[in-house]
């Protein structure tokens, strides 16, 4: 649950920024195209940053 602290803000920061870029950049391609490929962008950096920030190890574990 923790982790989610940081995947919804960043999967949601990609997504803009990554709109935002196709739009400016992109302009011929359909706009519900640019949105797919944004959101995409976005989920996939919400999937690595779940795995790039791990939990904190519990307190009773002993490595």
């Amino acid at each position: 649950m923790k982790r989610l602290k940081f995947v919804i803000p960043i999967t949601i920061i990609v997504f803009f920024l990554a709109l935002r870029t196709l739009n400016k950049d992109f302009s011929e391609v359909a706009e519900h195209v640019r949105v797919l490929i944004a959101l995409g962008g976005s989920l996939f950096s919400g999937f690595i940053t779940y795995f790039l920030f791990p939990e904190k190890p519990k307190k009773n574990e002993t490595n």
